[in-house]
């Protein structure tokens, strides 16, 4: 039943984009066409969007703009471009929630929406962390699809955080919203370690406040594993050339400078006695002098 209910909106697109494509390329067949050709076309179109549809899935973001994704608590998604125009009115106000999950056997429930098609605001301490269910872990604008980001403005320094913002969305990035008690807006806390998950997008109609399309759960992503810090590599050998002689180079000055240090430490100490040894000098033949006269007068 969760399953029907799921696919429901998907089976809907589907059906409604196939004829659409049917009668875009037959409307104007001619009546002598064959029936033949007729079911050929909208096979082909039905298959045709079968195949485009699987790829309405949430993807990871490219990672010419997103480096090291998955990380350890976090994961950045494209966000859905294009994904839903078939399904939004003009005169109308949407959005975009983001559900995850965790990919394991003991999901109770990937259902995103009631009976009545209004969407679910379960919280990520309510399903505990995506283990009991999917929770919403942000929303946002529809993306707009006739102008989307220019990927050679990343390479502006001025321009490549709006780029990064328009494009793709971090799920795990708020790290404070779990423990702030004045937080009322929906938390994105981090995701765990060396863990699957699933990801998916709905859109919401905001008048209505129902869901109107839904895309499907993502293919399985997971994050990275750390790493004990006794199973860190710290051997040479894993090292560049360049580092190694940066390091002799450091250590040889190092070494220099302490023997330097330590030689005019020792200089001022033997100059510093020298002195001593001088004043007692001629102190000594000064009594040597004043005896002489004493022993003569005797």
């Amino acid at each position: 039943m969760e399953k029907l209910l799921e696919g429901s909106g998907y089976m809907r697109s589907l059906v409604g984009a196939t004829y659409q494509c049917y009668f875009s390329f037959c409307g104007r067949c001619s009546e002598s066409s064959g029936m033949l050709s007729h079911w050929v076309m909208l096979v082909f179109c039905f298959l045709g969007q079968l195949c485009a549809d699987q790829s309405m899935k949430p993807q990871l973001a490219a990672p010419q703009l997103a480096t090291n994704n998955p990380t350890l608590t976090t994961v950045a998604l494209e966000k859905p471009f294009c994904t839903f125009d078939s399904s939004l009115h003009p005169n109308k106000s949407y959005a975009i929630y983001l559900y995850v999950m965790k990919s394991s056997g003991s999901t109770i429930s990937s259902v995103v929406t009631d009976s009545s098609s209004k969407p679910l605001d379960n919280t990520f301490q309510q399903t505990h962390g995506g283990q009991l269910g999917p929770y919403k872990a942000a929303s946002f604008d529809v993306p707009n699809c006739m102008s989307p980001p220019k990927f050679t403005d990343a390479g502006d320094t001025n321009k490549v955080s709006d780029v990064l913002k328009q494009y793709l969305f971090r799920v795990g990035d708020d790290g404070s919203c779990l423990y702030d008690p004045n937080f009322l807006d929906i938390c994105n806390p981090p995701l765990a370690p060396d863990t699957t998950y699933r990801f998916k997008y709905v859109l919401v109609d905001n008048t209505e406040g129902i869901m109107k399309d839904q895309t499907l759960w993502s293919d399985p992503i997971k994050t990275r594993k750390g790493k004990l810090p006794m199973k860190i590599d710290i051997w040479p050998g894993q090292r560049s050339g360049s580092m190694i002689v940066i390091t002799s180079i450091l250590s040889v000055s190092m070494f220099l400078l302490l023997a330097g240090l330590l030689a005019s430490v020792l200089s001022a100490l033997v100059v510093s006695e020298d002195p001593s040894a001088e004043t007692k000098g001629p102190s000594g033949t000064t009594q040597q002098s004043e005896l002489r006269p004493q022993l003569s007068s005797e």
